[in-house]
């Protein structure tokens, strides 16, 4: 099989509703030309306003260099203002870092801890938002290790005392897409820095932090934001950013970064305290176009359309003998199914689905789906007619 782009559609078995919005979109992905494209948990492509913006600025430097400065100061004060608009909070509560590591790692090196300090944290965490948890034993610090699918009585009652609760909002694997408002009741009730691994759901779900409670957040731009690598955003509250140290100091930490001669190392009043030096300005440019973009289509369309694609997977991979690692319900349900065939490896499944030109991942013995809202129920049927 071949997959050849947007061919006219029919209604999709089961109780899924028909999806429209990819219709109004989908020039907007090239990649549609000849993939069915479902590995956007782990890298996605680029849409095309993205790697517009990113050919524009490579070609401005290349023939005038930084002559056009106040450009690139634009586009930072720009990703700063959309990021804040998509998650519900203000632009100096938000930080331009590489990745989503760098920000879990100025939270986890930035607070004062103490020994006997307790931390609740989540085993099947991705690895960025397990080890600086784990890491922090050496400093005496307590690791209270629950499962994403505990009760929110024991996430109460783990919550109790405790200094800090990082958790993602949508599991890496399973797709477990979390209860961050009850999650952020209880931490707030508690005095509990409240901390969330967004990258599986920023941009595809709606996420507010100020409804949700949560005091820092750090995401990557290069899966469900459709932006590049090496380029994401941090989010610390206002009231907490003076308890947070940058550990990485450099030049533009300070407020009088502007001033080269300045001596004076008073941090910056915003989140800009937690940037070390020279952003990267390329990356800056996709990704601040990706988040334009993805507010101009709606988060709360695009979300609604990637669970349903979603769930029609699911529910052919079960029509087919395939198992599902979770249970999906509308509540914890995201864009990430993950399957697997008694005695059939996931390479294998995988393999036979990149052959079609389908994209999908293998992961610790399961094959990882995640569409996008772009991937035509056409294209979901085509996924499902192919599994082996």
């Amino acid at each position: 099989m071949g997959f050849v782009g947007d061919q006219p559609e029919h209604a999709t078995a089961g109780p899924t509703k028909e999806r429209v919005l990819h219709r109004e979109y989908i020039h907007q992905f090239p990649v549609t030309e000849h993939l069915i494209y479902l590995n956007h948990a782990a890298v996605a492509p680029l849409c095309r306003p993205a790697a517009e913006a990113m050919q524009w600025l490579a070609d401005d430097a290349m023939r005038n260099g930084s002559l056009h400065y106040s450009k690139w100061e634009e586009c930072y004060e720009g990703i700063r203002v959309s990021t804040a608009q998509m998650i519900g909070a203000h632009r100096d509560e938000i930080a331009i870092v590489k990745n989503t590591s760098e920000g879990i790692a100025t939270v986890a090196m930035g607070l004062d801890w103490k020994p006997g300090d307790r931390i609740v944290a989540f085993r099947e965490e991705f690895p960025a938002n397990y080890f600086p948890w784990l890491r922090l034993e050496a400093k005496g610090c307590k690791i209270i290790w629950l499962s994403v699918t505990d009760s929110l009585d024991q996430i109460d009652e783990a919550a109790r005392g405790a200094k800090l609760l990082a958790i993602s909002f949508v599991q890496y694997l399973s797709g477990y897409r979390a209860n961050l408002p009850a999650i952020g009741e209880i931490c707030a009730r508690h005095g509990c820095f409240f901390f969330v691994d967004a990258i599986q759901g920023l941009g595809v779900l709606p996420l507010d932090v100020e409804h949700a409670k949560i005091d820092a957040l750090a995401a990557d731009g290069h899966k469900w934001m459709l932006g590049p690598e090496g380029c994401g955003i941090l989010y610390i509250r206002k009231t907490m950013q003076d308890r947070i140290e940058p550990v990485e100091f450099g030049w533009t930490n300070i407020a009088g970064y502007n001033d080269y001669s300045c001596r004076d190392m008073t941090l910056r009043a915003d989140a800009g305290r937690y940037e070390c030096g020279t952003l990267n300005t390329i990356g800056i440019f996709g990704l601040r176009a990706a988040l334009d973009f993805l507010l101009e289509v709606g988060v709360n369309r695009i979300g609604p359309d990637v669970v349903a694609a979603a769930d029609r997977l699911a529910e052919g991979a079960l029509a087919k003998g395939y198992e599902l690692m979770g249970v999906r319900t509308p509540e914890t349900a995201s864009g990430i199914v993950s399957i697997r065939k008694p005695g059939v490896d996931c390479r294998m499944t995988v393999s036979e689905l990149r052959r079609n030109n389908i994209t999908a991942a293998p992961r610790q013995g399961w094959a990882r789906l995640s569409p996008h809202f772009y991937v035509s129920p056409d294209a979901i049927e085509a996924v499902v007619a192919t599994l082996p």
